[in-house]
């Protein structure tokens, strides 16, 4: 089983964690990972961008000039794409940029992901301590006294709201529910923090059936 190293606040390491071997997979897909996190790039565009053709833009459908005689190029409206205010030619339209990802191959590359950083040995386990209120000093020093490498992801418990705010302000740092993170986080850090609340969310889907 791999095997992660328990920290409290003053980053000292006080224990280690095996993580279930049903949470990572080795060896690392590259091209599957590229695969995946391009697909969560692409679900987050809006997919909004528009622009209107001659046909939907307002202004008068008057021939300009006639047809012939006159030495200049064939024209309909003022609303042609040439001339200043008309549409536009093969604008833009509304469309969605989803692309379907296997749920097998999503889950695989959440254990690969994972994998990696825990065979890289920056992966932390923060236990032991309170956060009664919000507090970005004190996730600051926990951070700097832990010495991991930036950037950093830190994923927190469902609950853990005060944890959350102390360390989704801090520079470098992107801090998540562990049920908001995807592939892209985690192939975007370099090290990770877990709290002992997310590693019992993801430990506890396994033991029902799920899959990371």
């Amino acid at each position: 089983m791999p095997v992660i190293e328990r920290i409290d606040e003053s980053g000292t390491v006080v224990g280690q964690h095996e993580l279930a071997a049903g949470l990572v997979q080795e060896p690392v897909n590259v091209g599957l990972l590229h695969q995946v996190v391009t697909a969560e790039l692409a679900g987050h565009r809006q997919g909004t961008a528009a622009a209107k053709t001659k046909h939907e833009v307002s202004g008068s459908t008057r021939k300009l000039w006639r047809q012939k005689g006159t030495g200049r190029a064939r024209v309909g409206s003022s609303k042609v794409p040439q001339f200043t205010g008309g549409g536009v030619a093969f604008p833009p339209i509304p469309r969605s940029y989803v692309q379907k990802i296997n749920k097998k191959a999503k889950a695989a590359a959440y254990r690969m992901a994972l994998a990696d950083l825990v065979a890289g040995g920056s992966v932390r386990v923060l236990t032991g301590v309170s956060w009664d209120e919000p507090s970005t000093k004190k996730a600051a020093s926990v951070l700097a006294k832990a010495g991991l490498e930036q950037p950093t992801l830190v994923l927190v418990g469902g609950e853990e709201l005060n944890v959350l705010k102390s360390f989704r302000n801090l520079a470098g740092i992107r801090a998540l529910p562990i049920t908001e993170a995807e592939v892209q986080d985690y192939v975007w850090a370099r090290s990770l923090l877990f709290t002992d609340a997310a590693v019992a969310f993801l430990e506890s889907g396994l033991e029902e059936g799920g899959e990371l």
